[in-house]
């Protein structure tokens, strides 16, 4: 994909139109008891308020929004480590296709569950998101579903870019924005939504310093895979993709690494300040924004809470630390 083809605000702006009768308007929060951890005006995009509980479900309505009857007839196909898997059942079953997700073997049971109270068919495959997806498209090759990536199609990009339109309209003179990157869907949205509306706008990513391909891809300028050991399944992926990491290396102002252990801490921590419940993934924003406090001493900063989607036992083991 070239850079013109690259998503634009215009397709944002299109895309909200077509998904708004179908997604929440999620809030934006002023979360002054988080304040004292980051030394800044901390607010909080909470998209574990969305529908399904997380912010995926917006690209996954664009998407399959503009399919048509053939595509539709043929099924759908794709691999997900949860959230994404969830959007894509979500929407199959609105426009009235067939959903086959391969998950990997540990996959978040809850988010299991949701995708097959929704009508999918669930595969679990192999230890990560990119096992699972070398696998749905062999299948869908055999089978001829209409396979959709979770990180390669821009139509995701168009849809999940809305929730940052709503941060813009919310709260135009913000300085920060700091996102969590699994594949990269999430940051490259924000990234192009926020600078065509405020170039100045700065957009940093977080992701599992246990499952670091993208960020060792956008600090050495191509595609790698790395292992991927995180807790944390919604940045669990083990490899960087295109156009992601090329929009990212362009548009991203700064990366950082979190430990799974700071993205528990930072669960826990919303749960007690916020009341809110985040899966680690949602919590990177926040163990980030602690991470580079010094640089955000007095700015007003977004963390984007991209899901809520915690399984009980992470939960629970979360719970089982703070206690100790």
């Amino acid at each position: 994909m070239t850079r013109q083809e690259w998503p634009e605000l215009k397709d944002v702006l299109a895309a909200r139109q077509r998904i708004s009768q179908y997604i929440s308007r999620t809030p934006l929060y002023r979360h002054i008891a988080l304040d004292k951890f980051v030394g800044a005006e901390i607010y909080v995009k909470h998209e574990n308020h969305q529908i399904l509980g997380a912010f995926k479900v917006r690209g996954g309505v664009n998407l399959v929004s503009q399919m048509s009857r053939e595509e539709l007839g043929r099924g759908l196909s794709t691999a997900s480590s949860g959230n994404h898997g969830q959007s894509i059942a979500y929407a199959a079953r609105l426009f009235g296709a067939d959903a086959h997700i391969a998950v990997p073997e540990g996959a978040n049971p809850g988010k299991v569950d949701s995708m097959r109270n929704l009508g999918a068919e669930v595969i679990h495959y192999g230890p990560h998101f990119g096992a699972a997806n070398d696998y749905i498209q062999e299948l869908s090759r055999e089978k001829g579903y209409r396979y959709v990536h979770a990180v390669q199609d821009t139509n995701l990009y168009a849809g999940v870019g809305t929730y940052t339109l709503e941060i813009m309209e919310d709260l135009p003179e913000l300085d920060t924005i700091i996102v969590p990157v699994g594949g990269g869907s999430g940051a490259c949205s924000t990234a192009i939504v926020a600078k065509s509306i405020r170039p100045d706008v700065e957009v940093i990513g977080v992701q599992a310093s246990s499952a670091p391909a993208v960020y060792n891809s956008w600090k050495s300028g191509d595609l790698q895979t790395s292992p991927m050991n995180s807790i944390a399944e919604g940045l669990a992926t083990n490899s960087a993709y295109e156009p992601a990491l090329s929009i990212l290396m362009d548009k991203l102002d700064d990366f950082i690494l979190v430990s799974d252990e700071e993205m528990e801490d930072a669960v826990l921590m919303h749960l007690q300040h916020t009341r809110n419940l985040v899966e680690h993934a949602g919590a990177a924003s926040l163990a980030g924004a602690i991470k580079i406090r010094e640089n955000l001493a007095d700015k007003k900063v977004v963390l984007v809470a991209s899901g809520g989607n915690l399984s009980m036992e992470h939960l629970v083991r979360a719970l089982e630390r703070y206690k100790d």
